[in-house]
């Protein structure tokens, strides 16, 4: 059905329909939910990376006001005993964490003890009292000593794609004119948005709870706490309308909402906890990352050999594993190609998804290692990569459903000003300060996931719709909102779309940038079938105005349908509703890969690109780095609004230019713990880091990789931005620093 563009619709650049409630402080995040007599849960942790508990002595914490209970493995309550009860929809391969179930400890940080009171701060003090001994076994935290286990796990996890090799990559690289080869670092990195892990669980009686949660996904949820607790799952409603980030934190249930229903459901009364910014190092990051690069080439640059190997840390419990090594394989023209990917086991928690998990890690080493071959070669970085341009997928040999980065090199190039870029390391500086212009290319996924989503039309002329996905942040309820006011040809101001309720239709957790492309579609079909059942309504109308049109032969606008061809009336929504005598029109669809969808999703490849191009200052005697430029060029497909997607890639810059300069988790290996738990320790670039920023969105129609031919804006602005960053730091200093944070003492090192 084609409906005409509401002003408000695809292509407008409407501000977030949500707003409003967050800036006024109206918008209630997981722990901001009243009840009464709600009780206050604190986690005690594990000051061990790998043995057992041998004594719990919780008497001095029972014995301060207001305690109610302290949950231990010891007087827990009952819970699954089988892996797969445990086991999300987006769990690795191996044995889940279950809190409080034995005595056995995995890492330090664990979660070892549960106290409630009746007040947060009864809790707290009484947490602090509990004693705990301990049998240690020895443990390892050392990237180092891991890399003789490394392995390659039977089980993939759900996602993961393995490299596929071609040609004859060692014997091209041995004959190669010109080489490079280096071991590229990546350190671990941890999730830290503002509103930290926190759960308020209200008891409502028989076993049935109401839990609000920060998670990405509520229906994960929900059968997560299902299968923990042998629970209906009719009997668990999650909600989390408002989550204050994620960038994939939230895509797996954290041991938060697993304590705080367990609780609950013990002393049958409503339940917080909230995880502390220190305890939000304790469960996912993103793992440390070794990739050994070699690349080959002839004279003029033309690539003929890639080697690529890289090894990720993973639990010991859990095999996760993160597509790395592909990027540059698929990206880049070259016969000859091999890749191989491994984890190796540490005494930590299971790491997780990332903002681009993957291709945040392996496309940026792969871009530092191209830049090293521009300057082995001895021609323009930019230039490089477009000598080395693949218009399919090189590794899978697949065409693209589109791929606009040809247009987004050229683009970003030229609002950069790439073309008065002097050649030569250590040749551009203003008084004390070097300048460096570097630049990498970006590069990610575009998917689609199964989605349900429900329109209901009422006699007033508004409209609501409503589907469990989430918005992390990334304009989800924007997104509903424009995509039903361009099929309907509504208003934004008579739509309202409602999310982040398992109770309603099926959503995927929101994730890997498929969010707009999965809910959208699944909002357009619903409005859809309310179109026609409109349309049907007027039939019954006195006179017939719209004289027996089809409905593809009408247009939707101001909340009145009328003929294409200008014959007959404009009928009111609210008209032919009165005349078919309906008091709303509700209807739900599902939108997911059919048949032809998923034959041509093995016959081509579905991707974002973008270019980017990274202006640095150092200051020659300190070495302090200053990103003061950066013109990112993306190739996503259709801009649904293009106010929040350039918001979301200046997010993605931001965080690209943390890993770039600042984010590193540090382990005490001693103690096997992450030990620079706090903003003051773990640092993120703050608002003077940040400088001009230029984000350029690339013209490319792709009517075949989504329904609604969206790619997903989430990942594509953090993919190759460190890269650039890098690059930058070494034409300008000519220091090649191929372990990420480039901080200051790796810039003084001679």
């Amino acid at each position: 059905m084609a409906a005409i563009i509401a002003h408000d619709g695809i292509g407008a650049p409407l501000s977030r329909v949500e707003g409003l409630l967050k800036v006024t402080g109206k918008a209630r995040y997981a722990a901001e939910y009243p009840t009464t007599g709600l009780l206050h849960g604190v986690v005690v942790n594990a000051a061990i990376a790998r043995g057992r508990i041998t004594r719990i002595d919780d008497s001095a914490a029972r014995a301060v006001a207001g305690v109610v209970d302290v949950l231990t493995h010891e007087n827990r309550l009952e819970i699954a005993s089988a892996d797969k009860k445990f086991q999300d929809d987006v769990a690795p391969p191996g044995s889940p964490l279950r809190p409080l179930c034995d005595a056995q400890i995995h890492y330090n940080g664990q979660p070892v003890a549960l106290v409630v009171a009746e007040t947060f701060e009864a809790a707290r003090y009484a947490a602090s009292l509990v004693e705990l001994g301990y049998e240690q076994d020895a443990h390892n935290t050392r990237f180092e000593v891991a890399l003789a286990e490394k392995f390659v796990p039977r089980k993939k996890r759900s996602g993961y794609y393995p490299p596929k090799n071609r040609g004859d990559a060692r014997s091209a690289f041995e004959t190669a004119p010109v080489t490079i080869a280096g071991d590229y670092h990546k350190g671990a990195e941890h999730h830290n948005p503002m509103e930290m892990h926190a759960s308020t669980v209200f008891f409502e009686g028989d076993g049935r709870l109401t839990v609000h949660d920060k998670t990405q996904g509520p229906q994960n949820v929900q059968a997560y706490l299902a299968g923990a607790f042998d629970l209906k799952a009719d009997d668990v409603r999650v909600l989390n309308p408002f989550v204050g980030g994620a960038f994939g934190s939230g895509l797996r249930p954290q041991y938060n909402v697993y304590l705080a229903a367990m609780a609950a459901l013990k002393l049958k009364r409503s339940v917080r906890v909230v995880l502390t910014r220190q305890q939000m190092f304790t469960h996912t990051h993103r793992p440390e990352c070794l990739n050994s690069i070699s690349l080959g080439a002839e004279r003029d640059g033309a690539l003929t050999a890639i080697l690529t190997d890289a090894t990720t840390l993973t639990s010991r419990f859990e095999n996760y594993m993160e597509t790395v090594v592909n990027w540059g394989m698929m990206n880049y023209a070259c016969e000859n190609a091999e890749g191989a990917s491994y984890i190796a086991p540490v005494d930590t928690y299971t790491p997780g998804d990332m903002r681009a998990p993957g291709a945040a890690t392996g496309m940026t080493q792969f871009e530092m290692a191209m830049d090293e071959l521009s300057y082995a070669v001895g021609i323009d970085p930019l230039d490089l990569r477009v000598k080395n341009y693949s218009n399919i997928d090189a590794m899978n040999g697949t065409e693209f459903t589109s791929k606009a980065l040809r247009e987004a090199y050229a683009q970003g190039a030229q609002a950069f000003g790439w073309d008065r870029r002097s050649p030569q390391p250590r040749s551009m500086r203003e008084g004390q300060e070097l300048i460096g212009w570097g630049m990498a290319t970006g590069m990610w996924d575009a998917m689609f996931s199964k989605c349900a989503a429900r329109a209901t039309l009422k006699t007033d002329g508004t409209l609501e719709v409503a589907s469990a996905m989430s918005d992390i942040g990334t304009g989800t309820y924007t997104v509903m909102t424009q995509v039903a006011a361009d099929t309907l040809g509504l208003p934004a101001s008579a739509i309202r779309a409602k999310l982040g309720d398992s109770t309603l239709p099926l959503s995927p957790v929101e994730g890997g940038s498929w969010g707009a492309a999965s809910v959208g579609a699944a909002v357009q079909l619903a409005c859809h079938g309310v179109a026609a059942r409109l349309a049907k309504a007027a039939a019954k109308m006195d006179g017939d105005p719209l004289e027996g049109a089809k409905l593809d032969d009408l247009l939707f606008e101001n909340g009145t349908m009328r003929r294409r061809d200008g014959k007959g009336e404009a009928v009111p929504f609210t008209a032919a509703m009165e005349a078919a005598a309906l008091d709303r029109i509700e209807v739900e669809k599902t939108a997911q890969p059919g048949p032809l969808d998923m034959v041509s999703l093995m016959r081509k490849s579905r991707n974002t690109h973008s270019a980017v191009f990274c202006e640095v200052r150092v200051d020659e005697e300190l070495g302090v780095v200053r990103v003061t430029r950066v013109v990112s060029a993306i190739a996503a497909g259709r801009i649904i609004n293009p106010k929040t997607a350039r918001s979301q890639i200046l997010g993605g810059i931001v965080m690209g230019i943390g890993a770039a300069l600042h984010e590193e988790s540090f382990l005490d290996h001693r103690l096997g713990r992450f030990m620079n738990h706090n903003y003051a320790e773990y640092h993120v670039p703050a608002h003077a880091d940040i400088h001009d920023i230029e984000v350029i969105f690339v013209h490319e129609p792709d009517p075949e990789v989504t329904p609604l031919g969206v790619k997903g804006l989430g990942e594509i602005g953090i993919v190759g931005t460190a890269a650039a960053v890098a690059n930058a730091i070494y034409h300008a200093t000519g220091a090649r620093v191929r372990s990420l944070p480039v901080t200051i003492d790796k810039l003084l090192v001679d």
